[in-house]
C-alpha cells in the first residue's frame, strides 16, 4: 500500500492510500477510530472515506508537522477494522413499480429475472464505506458481481428521497429528492438524513446494512398485484 498526506488549508489534513478497495476501506475506519480516541489536544474531528482520512485540528493548538508525525506512527501500526460490521441496520424497501422504476431494464441487462435481482440485491451484509455525495448518502458495498453495472448514461435531474439504487459495484440509498445517475431499484421509508438527530445519519462509516423486502415489492417483482 502507497500513503500520502497533504495540508488542506491551515486547520486540515488530508491522508490517502491506495489501492482503493475494500481492505483499504477498513484501514481507514480503523484509523479514524484510533485517531478520535488519541489524547491530543487540538485534534476536532477524523472523517474516514473510501481510501482517504481527513482530520481537522486546531493549528493554535497543534501544529501540522506534529499531526503529521502522529498519524505517520499510527499508519505503521494500524490494524484493518473487523470485516464483519459489528452494528447492522435493516432497511425496508419496496422493489420495482413506481418505488424501482429501473427493475425491469436492469434486469433484462443483467440477464436475471426481477426476482433474482431483488434476491440478490437482499442476500448479503453491506458495509458502509463511506458518507458522501449528499448528507447521509451511504456508499455500500461490494455489491454481488451479478449485479454489476455502470452509472446510466443520462442522470435524472431529480430522485426521490429514499430510493435504493445500485451502480459501479456499489448500492446507496437517496436521503433526499436529488439528482443521481444510479440506477433505481426500490424504495424506502427509512430517514437517511436527520439533522437534529445524534448522530445525524442513519449509518456511519463502518456499520452494516441488511436490506430487506416488503412483501408488496416481491409480489410486484413476480408480476402480481
Amino acid at each position: 500500500m502507497t500513503w500520502s498526506m497533504q495540508p488542506l488549508g491551515e486547520g486540515a489534513l488530508l491522508l490517502e492510500c491506495t489501492p482503493v478497495d475494500t481492505l483499504t476501506n477498513r484501514l481507514m475506519l480503523a484509523l479514524a477510530d484510533q485517531v478520535t480516541a488519541l489524547d491530543l489536544p487540538g485534534i476536532e474531528v477524523a472523517l474516514p472515506a473510501w481510501s482517504s482520512l481527513l482530520v481537522l485540528f486546531d493549528p493554535l493548538c497543534l501544529t501540522r508537522t506534529r499531526l503529521e508525525a502522529v498519524l505517520t506512527a499510527l499508519v505503521r501500526e494500524v490494524e484493518p477494522a473487523p470485516a464483519r460490521p459489528a452494528r447492522v441496520v435493516d432497511i425496508q424497501v419496496r422493489y420495482g413499480g413506481e418505488d424501482g422504476p429501473d427493475l425491469p431494464e436492469v434486469a433484462a441487462r443483467l440477464g436475471l429475472s426481477e426476482a433474482e435481482v431483488i434476491a440478490l440485491h437482499t442476500s448479503q451484509i453491506y458495509r458502509v464505506m463511506m458518507i458522501g455525495f449528499a448528507p447521509g448518502f451511504p456508499y455500500l458495498g461490494p455489491l454481488p458481481a451479478a449485479l454489476d453495472l455502470p452509472r446510466r448514461s443520462t442522470p435524472r435531474t431529480a430522485v426521490p428521497a429514499g430510493s435504493v439504487a445500485i451502480a459501479a459495484g456499489m448500492t446507496g440509498i437517496y436521503p433526499d429528492r436529488l439528482p443521481g445517475g444510479w440506477h433505481l431499484i426500490g424504495r424506502t421509508e427509512a430517514q437517511m438524513f436527520d439533522p437534529l438527530r445524534d448522530p445525524p445519519t442513519l449509518v456511519v462509516p463502518g456499520d452494516g446494512v441488511r436490506f430487506n423486502a416488503e412483501a408488496q415489492g416481491r409480489r410486484g417483482a413476480e408480476g402480481g398485484e
